[in-house]
């Protein structure tokens, strides 16, 4: 029998009325997709049916059609004539239930849930495949920017073995306030949340998880490997000061959280972290929300897809986005690997260029004792750089170091850490070349 789904993928544009469409969870992003249906109705016809919420009634809103029910049962979604369900829940659970059930029920589904693809998403596109359905995700990566499908159906005829990006606007917003204001971190942070860019509880964010989800599904999308969550190394960035951020203008940087998916002899490099960023860099660029990505291609080089990565209408874009190709007919979805990945351990002959930072009570010999260390891990210093005005009980100073290899390098930091001059453990972050 062909469902009301089916029957739109044979049918004009203009019979995309016959798609019903729910939205579970009406928060920002799902008030945003709701007015964005509304104001848009007449060019897609895509017919908003039902929204589903905890406390609705406190949600209703008087601009959407009478005809709309409103309720708190999800299973009340899931038996209705429903054709596409949007899952803006977040979290895996009960979001994880509602896609399977809804995928086993007959019905397409567009989510924004970045963690459930990330953890759940080869399992998922495999129901939907089963069930003849769609899944939508594009809005899981870059909010209103097309990263998603640009990778997986733009760039499809290129071998893709890197991507790199900034893919946290509450990282980007809190270390632009940083370099900009001077703040401290914890300055920023509360600038970060009073403007509505951080949660109350910014963990995720802050310490690389966030990220770490959309560049496990960038690298699945983009790079053809089983990546996951658990192969993604995250350094946070609660260490980074408005000191970091002028030694690094006096070496013509500036620090950015970079998300870096790379394929290099057979494996695969996954890492979230704060990286030094040539000011002549496209990402050094990047301030405030905003997201970018750059991808690089075997044949066809770097491609990049910028703008803004957070909020409820760039989100929202997405989400429709990814509504009415399911309403077109779509099937599954973009498709990801199920295969085994590559293996993501850090190469040890990997070699990058680091910034070191130190804060020590000043003493003579410091810079010897640490160049001997160094020195006795085949690792080389390039500069080393003091600005005046500290006191020297808490004295700031950089070590940049030629590149070198990581084990190396973690090795020698070991070994510093038992030095007592040091008033706490050194900062180190990679400098992008």
């Amino acid at each position: 029998m062909a469902t009301a789904l089916s029957r739109v993928a044979r049918s004009e544009p203009s019979a995309y009325g016959q798609c019903r469409i729910a939205i579970v969870g009406f928060g920002t992003v799902g008030s945003a997709v709701a007015r964005l249906l509304h104001a848009r109705h007449q060019e897609h016809g895509l017919r908003l049916s039902h929204v589903c919420n905890r406390n609705v009634a406190r949600k209703k809103a008087s601009w959407i059609g009478a005809d709309v029910v409103w309720t708190e049962s999800m299973e009340q979604v899931l038996a209705s004539d429903v054709d596409i369900v949007v899952e803006l829940l977040g979290g895996l659970e009960p979001a994880h239930e509602l896609v399977r059930g809804a995928l086993r029920r007959g019905k397409s589904v567009v989510t924004a849930n970045k963690q459930l693809i990330a953890q759940h998403g080869p399992q998922l596109l495999k129901l939907a495949r089963d069930r003849g359905q769609y899944l939508g995700f594009g809005a899981c990566v870059a909010g209103g920017v097309p990263v998603l499908s640009g990778l997986h159906d733009g760039l499809a005829g290129d071998r893709l073995v890197q991507i790199r990006g900034i893919l946290n606007g509450t990282c980007n917003y809190i270390l632009t306030r940083i370099e900009q204001a001077g703040s401290s971190f914890a300055e920023a942070l509360r600038e970060a949340q009073q403007a509505g860019f951080a949660e109350a509880d910014p963990t995720d964010d802050i310490d690389g998880q966030d990220a770490a989800a959309k560049l496990a599904i960038l690298a699945r999308v983009g790079l053809k490997i089983d990546a996951s969550l658990r192969q993604v190394a995250c350094r946070t960035i609660r260490c980074i000061r408005a000191l970091d951020f002028d030694y690094a203008r006096d070496l013509g940087c500036t620090i950015r959280q970079i998300s870096t998916a790379k394929l290099q002899e057979g494996r695969a490099l996954l890492s979230v972290g704060p990286w030094l960023v040539p000011n002549d860099s496209a990402l050094a660029k990047v301030s405030g929300s905003q997201n970018l990505v750059v991808s690089t291609g075997e044949f066809g080089g770097e491609t990049t897809f910028g703008g803004h990565g957070a909020g409820g209408d760039p989100t929202a874009v997405a989400v429709v986005s990814d509504l009415l190709q399911a309403a077109r007919g779509g099937s599954a979805g973009m498709q990801l690997p199920d295969h085994e990945a590559a293996p993501c351990v850090l190469p040890a002959d990997l070699e990058t260029p680091h910034y070191l930072r130190f804060i020590v009570r000043d003493r003579p010999g410091i810079i010897a004792e640490l160049a001997g260390v160094l020195a006795r891990h085949h690792i080389n210093l390039e500069a080393v750089l003091q600005r005046p005005g500290h006191v020297k009980p808490a004295l700031p100073f950089v070590i940049t170091l030629e590149p070198c290899q990581q084990q190396r390098l973690e090795e020698a930091l070991a070994q510093i850490a038992e030095f007592d001059f040091l008033t706490e453990a050194p900062l180190t972050m990679p400098i992008l070349r």
